[in-house]
């Protein structure tokens, strides 16, 4: 018998996955942590016979090589991806025995990358599984747009003849097991559930039900901005990601926290957006621990500029380190954790700011003129719907484009209250008078907020 765990990151919308027979294991597109890679395998005791890549990530960074080189596995890396680090090349049709009777076969797969490559796990020669990567997801693709602006048609197109090559090759009842989709930004889109299998994507998913132009059009209009770190992501992961270093960073006092602030380095404070509302460092800025830290701060933050981390808890620090590894924030320069009035000197004060709803909004827009209200989604959100007279920065666009909110009050929102938290705070930072709007979208409308039809800019 065979069994598969799933390592969940929600923070990167991604999964990983070990498939293990009674005494070995392959695992499957590993995060750059791997030591939970190598608890799993522990609890199943199993060896990992073998790391699988299915393609040259662009939304964060692998741990294959180095859970290859711990393990002794043999490390399978599809054969064009162009990587520089020692590794078993494979080919559509290749195959390897991980178990007895437990086998994995390579599927080419372009579409999301060239050289992208599914795994078919079979058991007694029967396909069980298939680790699908970035080909077909749950309900959705993987985007075609990350490479090379000039091949993304040509990858969308090849993304549909993948999705059929798959269901072509596969009956109803194996699962479908993929690394994207679920909230990560590789994917073209989103569909509910954490699992599925061929019959299911054969009856619902786009790229099996419609033509190949009628596909492609949808897919190519759909796609949305692209995190800003992904451009270093590819080629780290060609090089070979270093291993992890997750010791506790250089304690940060309160002198060292003013001083790397007029250095111009970023303090990231990780509480809770009411707790930092309540008080907080001047000239620091919110990215809550709970939620998409790594993709917003790495996508935010000047790539290799030295941040510094506020946490509530010496857990929530721990937590944040192993989430900033995976896209390449390797060691906080420095950090501190407990009581905030610890953070400012002698004689300091802690800054304060709001939290209110839309309600909160309405009311105070019918009562003063100097309201500004700054939605920071993305521009497809924001041509569902909108709020009258407000002002349209996406979030990851807003730390260069401070200077063009107007004066007045900054009424911040987004979706939930997650963006705005991080936008009202490089506000705060610059200077600015600022209140999050800490409340669900769908509550702008009924406090009268939010057109009937929807925007159309």
């Amino acid at each position: 018998m065979f069994a598969v765990d799933t390592l969940e990151f929600p923070g990167l919308g991604n999964h990983s996955y070990l498939a293990a027979g009674p005494r070995t294991a392959v695992a499957i597109d590993p995060p750059r942590d791997v030591d939970q890679v190598v608890a799993a395998a522990a609890r199943r005791g199993v060896r990992i016979a073998y790391v699988a890549e299915t393609h040259v990530h662009n939304d964060y960074l692998s741990g294959g090589l180095e859970l290859a080189r711990l393990t002794g596995a043999r490390y399978l890396v599809p054969a064009g991806a162009g990587v520089s680090f020692p590794h078993t090349p494979v080919a559509d049709g290749d195959a390897v025995t991980v178990d007895e009777d437990l086998a994995l076969r390579a599927l080419a797969t372009p579409g999301h990358t060239p050289h992208h490559t599914a795994y078919v796990l079979t058991e007694g020669g029967s396909a069980v599984a298939a680790f699908t990567g970035g080909s077909l997801l749950i309900g959705a693709v993987g985007r075609p747009d990350l490479v090379e602006p000039r091949l993304t048609e040509r990858l969308a197109r090849a993304q549909h003849a993948s999705a059929h090559r798959l269901a072509d090759a596969l009956d109803d009842a194996v699962r479908l097991l993929p690394t994207h989709g679920f909230g990560s930004f590789c994917a073209s889109g989103r569909a509910p559930g954490e699992e599925t299998t061929v019959g299911a994507e054969r009856a619902g998913n786009a790229a099996l039900t419609k033509d190949v132009d009628a596909f492609v059009t949808e897919l190519l209009a759909g796609l949305d901005d692209v995190p800003a770190y992904y451009a270093h992501m590819g080629p780290a992961n060609a090089a070979g990601p270093a291993p992890v270093d997750l010791t506790p960073p250089e304690p940060a006092t309160a002198a060292s926290i003013a001083a790397r602030l007029a250095a111009g380095e970023w303090v990231v404070d990780l509480r809770h957006r009411v707790a930092f509302a309540a008080g907080h460092v001047p000239g620091s800025v919110n990215f809550e621990a709970d939620g998409k830290l790594a993709t917003y701060l790495a996508w935010l933050l000047p790539w290799h500029r030295p941040v510094t981390l506020l946490a509530a808890s010496a857990g929530q620090l721990a937590r944040a380190q192993r989430e900033l590894v995976r896209v390449g924030i390797d060691r906080p320069a420095s950090a501190a954790t407990g009581d905030p009035r610890s953070w400012v000197g002698p004689g300091g004060r802690l800054a304060a700011g709001g939290c209110a709803t839309f309600a909160d909004l309405a009311r105070a827009r019918a009562g003063r003129g100097d309201v500004v209200v700054l939605d920071v989604r993305r521009a497809a959100e924001r041509r569902a719907g909108r709020i009258e007279a407000s002002v349209h920065i996406p979030v990851h666009e807003l730390r260069d484009r401070v200077h063009e909110v107007p004066d007045g009050v900054v009424w911040v929102h987004c979706a939930s209250g997650t963006r705005a938290t991080i936008g009202a705070s490089l506000l705060d930072a610059a200077g600015r008078d600022v209140v999050v709007v800490d409340d669900s979208f769908a509550a702008a409308e009924q406090a009268g907020l939010v057109p009937l039809r929807p925007a159309s800019s």
